[in-house]
């Protein structure tokens, strides 16, 4: 009896498992294919450009940790999130897991951990004001 209560949990275990390595197989690591539903080709994931690159325009420079990021597409929608913000400007690095986040005036923290942690994917673990 016990066997085969452990080779049924084994069992299911399996099948998330093969489960997950196939969305990851066809969607990429953080829904790459278009989280929104839309599988991806719609337009809604472009990049948001920011007009003003000049960090000399930017006095103010926040570093955000932001934990969930495991590729580049992340870095890319949460980049793309803050820039929405009016006078940001972020440059965002998967790899260590950082958002540089350059602001023409300070805004608060919660608006900063709001706009990463509504993706719903990632979350703001630390900011360190620099500047």
């Amino acid at each position: 009896m016990g066997t085969l209560v452990v080779g049924g949990i084994v069992a299911i275990i399996i099948g998330f498992a093969i489960r997950s390595a196939i969305k990851r197989g066809t969607s990429g690591c953080c829904s790459s294919g278009g989280s929104c539903g839309c599988g991806g080709g719609c337009g809604c994931h472009t990049d948001v450009k920011v007009r003003d690159k000049n960090l000399a325009h930017y006095p103010v420079e926040a570093v955000l940790t932001v934990d969930g990021m495991t590729c580049g597409h992340c870095a890319s929608k949460v980049e793309n999130a803050l820039n929405t913000l009016d006078g940001v400007y972020a440059v965002v690095d998967s790899d260590l897991k950082k958002a540089h986040v350059h602001m023409k005036s300070k805004l608060d923290e919660a608006v900063l951990r709001k706009v990463v942690n509504d993706l719903g994917e990632y979350t703001v673990l630390h900011i360190d004001w620099m500047k």
